[in-house]
């Protein structure tokens, strides 16, 4: 589909309402923000969560259309759009088309001025130039990315929840299900005295299996591993939440090294919502990678590095 020619763009070079969006996808949230041409952000917000992987049906079709259509709905208020930046987690070559299409109508851009790949590669160029680190990303899900001097994005991990994304929000809240429930089966009760059994039990809505099998098996990756935030409620007051902190610091350990072992030793930032939760993950990650490599943690803010990316695109057509 080309669909050059089936809009009509207001006039690019009035650079005061020309604007360029960034979006950051995410299974728990999708953020973006805005930018002028100069690259400084002028607003940002948030919308459901979503991943590509949705769109292998009708339903989570309709769903990934709402929320872009929502998202739309806000940023018309700003001026005029004129290119986008899209991180989409789950996303892979296949699925262009579609989505470019999707996205195409709804923002009511040109496919050509709407960019779209994987949401750790924007997460990536957030933190470093291509060739001189890696990135150890932990969301809902988790992945190492490193993309080398020639572009080309290597990644270890990511395999999604139902293989590993070790260290990640999902796989925090699991882990803390099954110790309860394993607990359970030798000990009936013993829930009741357990502060991490209470904070999950409390964000799940109840106690017995059936809320938690409810729960586990019928609500989104996303609020599975909103559960994490009950994990560090209770980790500075009880040693099986703690231990399922740390022992998530040494998954994301391991991603690192992966890429160390198959590129090199350089840098490694840590990123993620998941840094957001507790000390004890970062510090349990530096524990487990050799005191040469160095680590640093980042908050990232990738829907604003999209934004600027697709600002520097806003820049070439004006």
């Amino acid at each position: 589909m080309n669909s050059a020619a089936a809009f009509v763009s207001p006039d690019i070079n009035d650079s005061a309402s020309a604007l360029a969006l960034g979006i950051d996808t995410g299974g728990t949230q999708t953020r973006w923000a805005l930018a002028k041409a100069n690259q400084d952000i002028i607003a940002s917000g948030t919308a459901a969560g979503l991943t590509a992987l949705q769109l292998k049906s009708q339903q989570g079709r309709r769903e990934f259309a709402q929320v872009f259509s929502d998202l739309a709905a806000a940023v018309r208020s700003h001026g005029h759009l004129q290119t986008v930046r899209v991180g989409i987690t789950g996303f892979s070559d296949d699925m262009r088309i579609v989505i470019q299409e999707m996205l195409s109508g709804i923002l009511r851009l040109p496919e050509e001025r709407i960019r779209i790949g994987n949401d750790i590669e924007i997460a990536y160029l957030d933190s470093f130039k291509p060739g001189s680190g890696y990135l150890v990303y932990a969301g809902t899900g988790s992945i190492a990315a490193y993309i080398d001097e020639a572009g080309q994005f290597h990644r270890a991990g990511g395999r999604g929840y139902l293989l590993d994304d070790g260290g990640s929000g999902f796989w925090i809240a699991r882990e803390a299900v099954r110790h309860i429930w394993r607990t359970e089966d030798g000990c009936p009760g013993a829930s009741r005295d357990s502060l991490l059994a209470q904070e999950i039990f409390k964000a799940i809505g109840g106690d017995d299996w059936d809320s938690s099998k409810d729960f586990m098996y019928h609500r989104s990756r996303g609020d599975i591993g909103k559960l994490a935030l009950a994990v560090a409620a209770s980790a500075n007051a009880d040693p099986v939440a703690a231990d399922i902190l740390k022992r998530a610091g040494q998954e994301l350990a391991r991603l690192g090294m992966a890429m160390c072992q198959r590129f090199g030793n350089k840098p490694v930032v840590l990123s993620g919502r998941v840094l957001e939760l507790h000390p004890f993950i970062a510090a349990s990650c530096r524990t487990h990678l050799p005191s040469e490599i160095n680590l640093r943690t980042s908050i990232c803010q990738a829907h604003f590095s999209a934004a600027r990316l697709a600002a520097r695109q806003l820049q070439s057509i004006t």
